[in-house]
C-alpha cells in the first residue's frame, strides 16, 4: 500500500474511533447508574419521618442521615440522625418529599440498601433491612460485615 493511502484512510479511522469511544462512554455511564446506585426508603420510613416532621417542631426540616461507622459486633455499624445540614460530599435521596442523607464515604457501604422503620416490642427506630454491600451481620441489624 502507499503512504498516500493510508494518509487518505487515517481521518476517516479516527473519525469511526471517536464515534465508539463516545459510544463506550455513554454505556459506561449508563451502567454506573444500575439500581444499586441508590439508597431506598420503605412507605413505613418515610410515613415515620412524615410523622416527625409534623408532629415535633424540633424536627421540622430535617433529613434523615444515614452513615457507617467502625464498631458493632460485625465490625461495621449504621448511625441514624435528623440532621438539618448537608455537606458538599453528602448523596441525596429523596422520596415523598422526604430526604435521606448519606456522606461520600459511607455510600460505599449502602450502595442499594433498604432503610426502613421498624416498630417493635423491644424497639423501635430507623433500620438498613437489606445491604448488597453486606456479606453478615448481627440479629438486631444495627451492625454488619463488609464485602
Amino acid at each position: 500500500m502507499s503512504r498516500s493511502f493510508i494518509y487518505r484512510v487515517m481521518p476517516l479511522i479516527r473519525v469511526h474511533i471517536e464515534r465508539n469511544r463516545r459510544l463506550l462512554t455513554s454505556a459506561t455511564e449508563e451502567l454506573s447508574t444500575d439500581k444499586h446506585a441508590a439508597v431506598y426508603m420503605t412507605d413505613n420510613c418515610v410515613r415515620r419521618l412524615k410523622e416527625l416532621n409534623t408532629k415535633e417542631e424540633s424536627f421540622k426540616g430535617k433529613m434523615l442521615r444515614l452513615s457507617v461507622e467502625t464498631g458493632g459486633c460485625s465490625g461495621f455499624q449504621y448511625a441514624f440522625l435528623l440532621d438539618e445540614k448537608k455537606t458538599e460530599d453528602d448523596r441525596i435521596f429523596e422520596k415523598d418529599g422526604v430526604k435521606l442523607v448519606v456522606d461520600d464515604i459511607s455510600y460505599d457501604f449502602v450502595k442499594g440498601a433498604t432503610v426502613d422503620y421498624v416498630d417493635e416490642l423491644i424497639r423501635s427506630g430507623f433500620q438498613v433491612t437489606t445491604n448488597p454491600s453486606a456479606v453478615g451481620g448481627c440479629s438486631c441489624k444495627a451492625s454488619f460485615m463488609a464485602k
